[in-house]
């Protein structure tokens, strides 16, 4: 009997789906603004959630788009910001915490993590970001998205490891690539330059690789952009990681 373990799941998607403009290049034309989230769905298993970052979603709201997706699609919801910012500046961060997760339970198993982003304002603090995985409830997945060089470290990456929680690597214009390291359990990849060119999907899938081959799952997003392109360009990475 083999050892090997099972492979993990590649879910690559975009920030965000809400956007008419996708249409023809993505999006079939005419397609109405209660169509968008179904078709996106027959395309790509997973997609990050922006406009969680600005307003909590309402029960409904979830009911919505959980009701217009498969069972297997994925969900990654963006902390409010003004929670998150609330969440690792605290003393304590617990009531806070409950406040953000709360609506996030609604998604039920279609929940794939939520990403929370720690400014470029907050620096490096241990302490912080211990007690907020203190009190982050257990059965939330979370990644951390930190702004600040400060946070790149070994006691940042142990206490994420001790918690279960996801560390995310963010590809920027006018920045080295981010080193990729197993941190929590899962990968979480943020490609966010303006330009993406089909040989830096194919570098991109040559890296992600050995992370899916040994059972890790991996979230990799695209930013939105004006036409869907990088719609178009997140179906490609997908098709290249599953090959």
């Amino acid at each position: 009997m083999s050892d090997a373990r099972p492979r993990g799941r590649i879910l690559v998607g975009t920030s965000g789906f809400a956007y008419p403009d996708w249409a023809p290049t993505f999006y079939p034309a005419r397609t109405k603004a209660a169509g968008l989230l179904p078709h996106y769905a027959t395309r790509l298993p997973t997609v990050e959630l922006n406009n969680t970052f600005y307003q909590s979603p309402t029960e409904a709201k979830i009911a919505s788009w959980v009701a217009a997706t498969p069972d297997d699609f994925r969900f990654v919801v963006k902390a409010q910001r003004g929670g998150a910012w609330r969440a690792i500046r605290s003393p304590d961060p617990a009531e806070t915490a409950t406040w953000l997760t709360t609506p996030y339970r609604h998604f039920g198993a279609r929940l794939g993590c939520v990403l929370l982003r720690v400014d470029e304002s907050t620096h490096f603090d241990e302490g912080a970001l211990s007690r907020l995985l203190a009190v982050w409830p257990a059965d939330v997945p979370v990644a951390f998205e930190f702004q600040h060089a400060s946070w790149d470290m070994d006691e940042t990456h142990a206490l994420l490891r001790a918690h279960g929680a996801g560390l995310v690597a963010t590809d920027l214009d006018d920045a080295d690539e981010p080193v990729l390291r197993r941190v929590g359990p899962f990968l979480y990849l943020r490609l966010r330059r303006t330009e993406i060119t089909d040989a830096d999907l194919h570098r991109w899938a040559e890296r992600i690789r050995p992370f899916v081959d040994d059972g890790l799952d991996a979230y990799v997003f695209l930013r939105h952009d004006a036409d869907g392109t990088n719609a178009l360009l997140a179906e490609r990475l997908q098709a290249l990681l599953a090959a």
